[in-house]
């Protein structure tokens, strides 16, 4: 059971988050008029038009906004090849068999992992790439709740290897595979995390970026998102990755159950239950955000290159908060930390 204190701590993060949504509205409004969702669905079954044979991997997809998205594109997509990446072996199972029923011309594999062992994100990629010469879609959204530190055998905090981390490895590891896909009409990455809420330059410590130190749950967001963007702009800069789109996708709020699975029925269901606190208008189901993230995975007009984009696909981003991440040199900062990382456990 719980303490009543970590009850009293996780109300007011929701509450928070509440409080975000709502001072956030005008932004929610103006990328709704844009792509409606009843527009986004007229326009799911297009998918069918990129061509027979795409191949999508989908890390953390036995759940939440992943799952969802995994389906749309099951549904639609003509003879695709299907990676389901995930840690419930038997809901990764079930949507083996429910993707195959959806689509009869799909190849659907589930891999079962936890991604937040970079070993096994190396594991992972070795089994695809041994499979596949090329990936068209590749999309990120395993993830976590949690309120303290908590190192994996790694000793990497687990939301922060969850978060960027293993999203970067799996790009990395991938990246020639979605090089060969740049002669289609979709070779795309898409990390569905928090993209236009980056930290400003002054609020990151280029010294603690995996918060050895000061972690809390607003930094843990605050630097995962952040790096985040840092990443894709480092990896976009690559010539070698010309035509490759690096999709940040900020969903709006979305209620996955996540809170349940990490904190469990009972701190979990209040969270869930004040999450329904939000109006509709600023958040979904993650049915709807399926759909939403499908139309932007496969077919928003994004470009390549890096991308900070809201559910619709619109662009998004504080460019006075981006113009200072570039000026303090945190880029450079942030991929030599990452590549630092990565050393240290191979």
């Amino acid at each position: 059971m719980p303490s009543p204190s970590s009850i009293i701590i996780l109300t007011s993060i929701l509450t928070a988050l509440i409080s975000l949504f709502l001072a956030l509205r005008p932004l929610y409004t103006e990328t709704e008029t844009m792509t409606s969702l009843q527009q986004i669905r007229a326009q799911l079954p297009d998918i069918q038009r990129l061509g027979p044979g795409l191949v999508g991997v989908f890390v953390g997809a036995t759940g939440g906004i992943c799952e969802h998205t995994a389906r749309e594109f099951a549904r639609h997509a003509a003879s695709p090849r299907i990676y389901i990446i995930g840690r419930n072996a038997t809901a990764g199972t079930a949507l083996v068999s429910e993707f195959q029923t959806l689509n009869s011309g799909a190849s659907v594999q589930f891999i079962q992992s936890d991604v937040s062992l970079l070993r096994n994100v190396d594991a992972v990629c070795a089994e695809i790439s041994a499979k596949e010469s090329k990936i068209n879609l590749l999309m990120l959204s395993a993830g976590i709740m949690t309120l303290s530190r908590d190192e994996t055998t790694e000793g990497i905090d687990r939301k922060l290897a969850l978060h960027y981390y293993s999203r970067v490895r799996f790009t990395q590891n991938l990246l020639p595979l979605l090089r060969a896909a740049t002669d289609s009409p979709l070779a795309r990455i898409v990390s569905v995390l928090g993209g236009g809420y980056e930290w400003a330059a002054s609020r990151i410590d280029p010294n603690n970026l995996d918060l050895k130190t000061g972690y809390g749950v607003s930094a843990a967001a605050g630097y995962a998102t952040t790096m985040q963007t840092l990443a894709w702009w480092h990896l976009a800069a690559d010539p070698a990755n010309k035509g490759i789109s690096f999709l940040h996708l900020q969903p709006g709020g979305v209620n996955t159950g996540l809170a349940k699975k990490s904190f469990g029925p009972v701190v979990g269901g209040i969270l869930n239950g004040l999450f329904t606190l939000i109006p509709s208008k600023y958040a979904s189901t993650p049915e709807v955000a399926g759909e939403r993230t499908a139309f932007v995975a496969a077919l928003a007009k994004v470009g390549d290159g890096a991308r900070l984009v809201a559910r619709d696909g619109a662009e998004t981003g504080d460019a006075k908060v981006l113009k200072g991440l570039k000026e303090a040199g945190l880029e450079e900062k942030v991929w030599a930390h990452t590549e630092e990382v990565f050393k240290g456990i191979e």
